[in-house]
């Protein structure tokens, strides 16, 4: 849905011509001249380097689990193409929840309290989430009302998850575009967020469902633009409110699936903004809407 939102984006724009790659057992997408289909027997890193050789400029979607879109654009750096997106040592810092929380806590960002799975206190009470350091949505993603549960879980994870306690309030995020320390906030949505048993799970949200919140959403993204200067393009950020408090829980250096309402939602072509933020100096933040988009990923469609 992410990739057939931005194909739709990109082909309104003239003089582009836009080149992708698509599992084999799938049916094409539209929107692109170019598809190339991939067998589940190709070397698939090969078709990307293929695909990154012959493009100007790239953008990159792709899970920071095990580390894919970090390697991805370090593939695209090292062939010097132009990436609308996070620089690669920007992708490692966001895409690993850990060192993300450090910074957090450096540059003085509200945020949870954050343990290394192997290195939690001997005394715990209430509820807490364990999460994977890398994982992308809710992959891996599990609540636990006591401390004997959350460590039985956690055996065989002890060096890949971190551990937080379960903060009550309002699951949000915002979508922002960023470049050189500078923020530009699109969207402040709401997330529907379901807890079925141990696990969590995500079903969408409503796009500026959360847009009284604005200014406080805007503070936030300069604030993390700013402690990571390498963020470029797309950026979208996870958090909860609660009572007139905020709490930071994660940067994805990458598209989201609120992209897939982006256009929608802002009144103008994400893409079209995605370029100018890279190739004209300065950039000029057009003026968008705020509209309420619904997103549904159980429907898999979107709705007014």
């Amino acid at each position: 849905m992410m990739r057939d939102a931005a194909l739709r984006d990109f082909a309104q724009i003239p003089d582009i011509e836009i080149l992708t790659t698509c599992d084999k057992r799938l049916a094409p997408p539209i929107g692109a001249q170019q598809v190339l289909m991939v067998d589940i027997t190709q070397d698939v890193w090969a078709t990307w380097e293929q695909c990154i050789r012959v493009s100007d400029a790239v953008l990159l979607i792709a899970p920071e689990t095990g580390g894919v879109l970090e390697k991805l654009t370090q593939l695209a750096e090292r062939l010097n193409k132009f990436v609308l997106g996070s620089t690669a040592s920007a992708i490692k810092l966001a895409g690993d929840k850990w060192l993300t929380y450090q910074s957090f806590i450096s540059h003085h960002t509200p945020t949870l309290e954050t343990y290394l799975a192997h290195a939690l206190p001997i005394n715990m009470e209430g509820t807490y989430v364990a999460k994977s350091r890398d994982g992308a949505g809710c992959d891996d993603m599990a609540v636990f009302e006591d401390a004997q549960s959350l460590r039985v879980w956690l055996r065989g994870r002890e060096y890949t998850h971190i551990v937080q306690p379960y903060q009550k309030g309002d699951a949000a995020s915002f979508s922002m575009l960023c470049k050189n320390g500078s923020a530009y906030l699109l969207s402040c949505n709401s997330q529907h967020i379901q807890i079925e048993g141990q696990r969590l799970r995500y079903n969408g949200g409503l796009m500026n469902g959360m847009h009284e919140h604005r200014e406080a959403f805007n503070t936030l993204a300069q604030k993390i633009a700013q402690a990571m200067p390498g963020l470029g393009g797309y950026v979208g950020v996870d958090l909860i409110v609660y009572q007139g408090e905020y709490f930071v829980l994660e940067i994805n250096p990458r598209l989201t699936t609120s992209y897939i309402a982006l256009h929608q939602a802002c009144g103008c072509n994400p893409a079209q903004m995605l370029l100018d933020l890279f190739y004209n100096k300065p950039f000029t933040m057009p003026v968008i809407t705020h509209h309420k988009v619904e997103i549904s990923l159980n429907a898999a469609a979107l709705a007014d």
